[in-house]
């Protein structure tokens, strides 16, 4: 995968940069992928039933509104990610059982973590338009992150 910096420089100004506020988990720094939504508040019934199917070259973002009363993630989560092949995740909101994630082959960028598990009633949506940080985040469009930051793209970089 080509660095952030290289894909800016190349495909600015049609690239959307996320807001450096979110910190990376998990052993894994650079990911890239096909970008799959969820948008939920506080209840990550559909986190969990999405990384539990195949992610394969994918990336998952989750717009939990900016919350922070509860983490969206922990490693239970985590280890499906992996198990599907999920390329990454990126939060608008915390994770939990981050000394266990960061242990993992997973790379996550989230607001934060929180030790208070969410909900599960099931709410939110799936494959919808989110935006949150200054991104407009499109089903369908490639998300690119590295140790620079994280980018999106309407078309997939060279």
């Amino acid at each position: 995968m080509k660095s952030t910096c290289d894909i800016s420089d190349e495909m600015h100004p049609n690239v959307q940069y996320l807001k450096p506020v979110f910190q990376s988990f998990g052993k894994k720094t650079r990911f890239s992928g096909r970008i799959v939504t969820i948008e939920c508040f506080e209840d990550n019934s559909l986190v969990e039933e999405a990384l539990r199917s195949d992610g394969s070259e994918c990336v998952l973002v989750i717009d939990a509104g900016a919350s922070l009363n509860c983490a969206m993630m922990g490693d239970k989560r985590a280890t499906d990610a992996i198990k599907n092949s999920w390329e990454g995740i990126i939060i608008n909101g915390p994770i939990r059982d981050s000394a266990e994630i960061n242990t993992m082959n997973i790379g996550i960028r989230a607001l934060g973590t929180c030790p208070r598990k969410s909900i599960k009633k099931g709410v939110g949506k799936r494959d919808v338009n989110v935006s949150f940080s200054n991104v407009k985040f499109i089903p369908g469009h490639h998300l690119y992150a590295d140790e620079d930051g994280v980018i999106v793209l309407e078309n997939k970089a060279d």
